[in-house]
């Protein structure tokens, strides 16, 4: 199937909040929360998006004729490309009851791995969800990193213990759920972490921690100093908090104070190869992609992700043919140009 026929074919599997749009741009499901918009004001995800365009890349072909290399190494680890399915959760109750999580997050760890990426998996109320997601990944030997809500302590040890046990590629915590209700309604109380308690969670790992949710300088630094090995920079697509800037906007300082400190993701509004190599340009290492997954894997299945991720890896391939560079780490910030 054609990238447009998979897209076409979720119009019947999707809603009623996502509107399948021809380009996920945040607009149409606006604040509409339970679902993929975001809270008041409504315009966090359609303002990720627009700010990617705003940056232009600038065209070079004059230079070596080379067929560019998009590969990446995270954590000693090589994959195909920079490019990682985002978490996501309540896939039901968001986006229509073709998938629950622990279906969804089976096909998309199989079929990331398959192509030479990983997957991002989510976690709610339910602990089985984040415990299935660890055995897929065990039984697929498949590279994924479950991403942990920031509960409380004893909770939090409880899981990486279960994860420690089945060699877990990586683990990632999303610090900006802290606001939500059911985290601050547990005893003893769960939410937002200091320096020291990150540090704490981290040490009992002994794996790759990335810390997701990052928004500012100073939230980089205290990752840094917490001995996280990551960071995602993401506003959880405004689903958790309104009124913030966008992930493209706030990247280029956060890659100038921690660039090389540790590995910089990048999440919300990317949507295409060209934002790709936005992202890689504005300072972030690799990027993770999760609305448009979703369409194509409940229009299409695993071909559904794996025509996502050749059309997003070919965009990607020709930008940095068309702006003289050969690799990844020829995408410097000279590549792109900011009015």
């Amino acid at each position: 199937m054609t990238y447009q026929e998979i897209h076409d074919a979720a119009a019947g599997q999707v809603g009623p909040y996502c509107k399948n749009c021809p380009v996920c741009n945040g607009k149409a499901c606006g604040n509409t929360v339970p679902g993929p918009g975001c809270k008041y004001p409504g315009n966090t995800a359609a303002r990720n998006y627009e700010k990617w365009q705003e940056v232009c890349v600038n065209m070079d072909t004059l230079c070596p004729n080379a067929d560019p290399d998009v590969s990446f190494t995270m954590f000693g680890r090589k994959f195909s490309a920079p490019i990682f399915a985002a978490p996501l959760g309540s896939l039901d109750l968001h986006y229509g009851p073709k998938y629950k999580d622990p279906e969804y997050n089976r096909l998309l760890i199989k079929i990331a791995a398959d192509c030479g990426v990983l997957a991002f998996t989510g976690e709610g109320v339910d602990p089985e969800i984040m415990k299935a997601a660890a055995e897929d990944m065990t039984r697929l030997g498949a590279p994924g990193i479950p991403t942990i809500k920031p509960w409380n302590k004893e909770f939090l040890f409880e899981k990486l213990d279960f994860l420690k046990e089945r060699n877990i590629f990586a683990v990632a915590m999303d610090v900006d759920a802290a606001g939500l209700p059911f985290l601050k309604a547990m005893n003893p109380n769960a939410g937002s972490k200091s320096v020291e308690e990150m540090r704490e969670i981290i040490d009992y790992a002994k794996m790759p921690f990335i810390i997701k949710g990052v928004m500012t300088v100073a939230g980089a630094e205290k990752a840094v100093e917490a001995g996280a090995s990551g960071i995602v920079v993401s506003n959880h697509g405004g689903r958790v908090q309104g009124g913030v800037p966008s992930t493209a906007e706030v990247l280029p300082a956060i890659a100038k104070a921690v660039k090389g400190k540790l590995t910089i993701l990048v999440d919300g509004g990317i949507r295409s190869g060209v934002d790709v190599f936005r992202a890689l340009a504005l300072g972030a290492d690799g990027v993770l992609i999760g609305r448009p997954v979703v369409n194509m894997i409940y229009g299409g299945g695993e071909e559904g992700f794996r025509v996502l991720l050749d059309k997003i890896e070919g965009e990607l391939k020709s930008t940095m043919s068309m702006c003289g560079a050969p690799t990844l780490a020829d995408i410097t910030a000279d590549k792109v140009w900011q009015g």
